[in-house]
């Protein structure tokens, strides 16, 4: 039976009895009939002359050190949508998700690489679950279901105070048996030890689907940075892989070096993007660094019992052969497992994170 959890064109005319909630700063816990009552806020000062209801909380500030929690949602019910524009340094925003009371997250992330933005700068992204709009709008499309709980969280690991603007569109509603959760983690490796490949996923242990990678990938040599293979070890898989790629430009889904008349060329698709190109400036802009993203959503990648990610990096030298590159790589692997998950990899420290 048709439980609103998601939507698309052919089912968008279908009435449902799932409910829509919001969460906002308006309306921190999402309660029907409750939005806009506020009487402090970040907008209080603008509102002065209009009083309650004239947007006196549009925003929360979150202090350095400071976690705020933006949802606590009892379940069954899914997340649709979720807007957020974020001041400060995207990499020391770390964003958490947790289902069903777990006391690890299935999703962690600083917030900017969630969205396709690695590298702390805009760009447009116009992808199905992902888009990322002007000035620096975070959009995301991913379902997410949850049975008993959700629970959001939002980090300052930074030095200074920052604001944050979010919309956290759900539905309460039924799950169905099958489905299964979203997961999202971040990894970085910089610079990427020679002959050793970048690792995106592993110790995913469990049923489920791998659903995309989002790159961020800076290039610490000149010439062509991505001949390497992406490779895919699922369900005991060892020293070879079940899938394996035939370069970097073609798993995102372009070739030749996405290139078009000797520059490298933007683009940004439902599927698959390289929508970030920062070039050299010739002073301070030193190495070329590049966004890319992939979503597995008309083909995703199975697993039954786990799940391992490496992508090489791999460049030319001298005599047509390849050079194992040392690079800056950071990453966000997603997919949808059956809980409970193996627990993360610790998030790189302060440092580790920062774009330099």
């Amino acid at each position: 039976m048709f439980n609103g959890l998601g939507m698309h064109l052919g089912n968008l005319s279908r009435l449902s009895n799932a409910k829509t909630r919001s969460l906002s700063p308006e309306n921190f816990d999402g309660a029907k009939g409750r939005g806009g009552m506020a009487t402090d806020g970040t907008g209080a000062h603008c509102a002065r002359d209009l009083g309650q209801g004239w947007k006196i909380s549009p925003s929360v500030k979150i202090e350095p050190g400071q976690t705020v929690e933006l949802a606590s949602i009892d379940g069954p019910g899914a997340i649709q949508q979720i807007w957020m524009t974020p001041t400060g340094t995207w990499r020391f925003s770390i964003l958490r998700v947790y289902w069903d009371g777990e006391d690890t997250p299935s999703i962690e992330t600083p917030v900017g690489d969630f969205f396709c933005m690695g590298w702390g700068e805009y760009a447009h992204v116009n992808s199905l679950p992902v888009c990322v709009n002007p000035g620096s709008a975070f959009n995301c499309y991913w379902e997410m279901p949850f049975r008993k709980h959700c629970r959001m969280t939002f980090e300052n690991i930074g030095d200074e105070p920052m604001t944050l603007y979010y919309q956290i569109n759900y539905t309460l509603t039924t799950v169905p048996d099958g489905a299964a959760y979203l997961h999202a983690q971040f990894r970085r490796t910089n610079p990427l030890p020679c002959k050793e490949v970048y690792t995106i996923a592993n110790g995913i242990q469990g049923q489920g689907h791998y659903v995309g990678t989002c790159l961020a990938w800076q290039v610490n040599t000149t010439g062509w940075w991505g001949e390497g293979e992406i490779k895919f070890y699922l369900d005991g898989d060892t020293t070879f892989p079940t899938i394996c790629g035939t370069g970097t430009e073609d798993y995102f889904c372009g070739s030749y070096n996405f290139d078009r008349n000797g520059q490298y060329t933007e683009f940004s698709t439902a599927y698959s993007g390289l929508h970030q190109v920062i070039r050299p400036d010739g002073a301070y802009r030193s190495q070329q660094r590049f966004g890319l993203y992939r979503w597995h959503i008309m083909d995703p990648i199975r697993f039954e019992q786990d799940l391992r990610v490496t992508i090489q990096a791999l460049g030319w030298r001298s005599g047509g052969r390849y050079l194992p590159l040392q690079d800056d790589i950071a990453s966000v692997a997603f997919w949808y497992q059956a809980e409970p998950h193996a627990p993360f990899p610790s998030l790189p420290g302060k440092d580790e994170l920062e774009v330099i």
